[in-house]
């Protein structure tokens, strides 16, 4: 399969384990983080592409920007459902957006959004990969 940045958004499932929670089983605001770098590197894998290819062809993708609005708490053990789409490609970054429900109620619980900077192994800032551009 050759690689297309043809799907915009992707959801993925995630239940919070009890490392990542704090006393009061609420989910601790470090762990989003994480659980968005999940989302995009599913979203990534959907278009037919893994991160770990992108490397070893000397693309990296760094964080340059994270914006998170914390609406409500995610508990331990509840069925969670984290929605990723790529909003914005252009020649040295893409841009994501996030939404984090809980799947039980539809209640939104965070919502927010990364810029992701091009840059070879050195660090210096790159021309994105073709196949990031949508092609519809």
């Amino acid at each position: 399969m050759e690689a297309k940045n043809n799907i915009k958004s992707h959801t993925i499932s995630i239940v919070p384990r009890y490392a990542e929670t704090d006393q009061a089983g609420v989910v601790h605001h470090t762990v989003f983080p994480v659980w968005l770098e999940m989302g995009r590197t599913e979203l990534l894998r959907v278009n037919g592409m893994a991160y770990s290819n992108l490397e070893k062809q000397g693309t990296l993708f760094v964080v340059a920007e994270m914006k998170l609005k914390y609406r409500k708490p995610a508990l331990y053990d509840e069925t969670l459902a984290l929605t990723t789409t790529c909003s914005k490609v252009t020649a040295a970054k893409v841009v994501h957006k996030y939404k984090l429900i809980r799947t039980e109620t539809n209640e939104l619980l965070v919502e927010g959004s990364t810029v992701l900077a091009c840059v070879d192994k050195t660090g210096k800032i790159r021309r994105m990969p073709n196949f990031m551009f949508p092609t519809d």
